[in-house]
């Protein structure tokens, strides 16, 4: 990883009823948080999924959490167990039998920060945060080449200035290294709402500049598939 960038991972909680919902909830808020805090990570992101009128929404917690390094990141498990009040504040969780889980798995995608966009960035927003729109994207690629080309395009072809210049408030861009939709790409951009989030992505869409980088020959046919969530943050998130 080149020197200066943070590394990101998101750990996606899987969960199968409201039980094991709250006994997650309940470590983060007493437990983990707290613990990433004491251990120097000031802003974490915890975020759910806006429930969507025409289906249930899927049982999952988003845990974002940017390090220092990937040096900070491997060294953080071992950091964790010799901290006597997380153990104890998290022991439900920590200590559950196998017959009553916590979750039902817990999904983890690494990632490198962006070179045009090198640490984390808090969204400048002013709505409560139950109302707040944050769209997490996946940009996949058929190949490794073509993924690549995708980034250079956010960070040479200044797609992030474009984000930028339009107020969309990303927390992070990042290359990912580990996952499970490789090669791919994530970006988390935040909104005050979501008519405000759609009035952005109109005035993106309509944006000269973006008209004339997403024809330009060199950056053609780089995206297969374009995984997009919303999600919100809770109350006791960070970010």
């Amino acid at each position: 990883m080149a020197a200066g960038k943070d590394f990101y991972q998101i750990k996606v909680y899987h969960l199968k009823n409201d039980a094991q919902e709250k006994t997650v909830e309940d470590f983060l808020k007493q437990a983990y948080l707290p613990a990433l805090h004491r251990a120097g990570i000031a802003k974490v992101g915890v975020f759910k999924p806006i429930p969507e009128t025409d289906k249930p929404a899927e049982k999952l917690i988003y845990v974002f959490i940017p390090f220092s390094s990937y040096k900070e990141f491997s060294s953080l498990e071992k950091l964790l167990d010799k901290d006597q009040k997380y153990l104890e504040d998290g022991k439900i969780y920590l200590t559950a039998a196998l017959a009553n889980p916590p979750y039902d798995r817990i999904e983890t995608i690494l990632l490198n920060a962006f070179t045009g966009s090198t640490s984390i960035n808090l969204p400048k927003l002013s709505s409560p945060m139950k109302d707040r729109v944050y769209e997490l994207r996946s940009y996949e690629s058929p190949t490794e080449k073509l993924y690549w080309n995708k980034v250079e395009m956010f960070n040479k072809g200044d797609e992030i200035g474009l984000f930028k210049r339009l107020n969309f408030n990303a927390v992070f861009y990042g290359e990912v290294i580990a996952g499970s939709k490789m090669p791919n790409l994530m970006y988390l951009t935040t909104f005050e709402n979501k008519a405000d989030r759609d009035e952005h992505w109109k005035a993106f869409s309509s944006d000269e500049y973006w008209k004339k980088l997403s024809a330009m020959p060199q950056y053609k046919n780089n995206v297969s598939k374009n995984d997009t969530r919303f999600l919100f943050p809770v109350d006791y998130s960070d970010i």
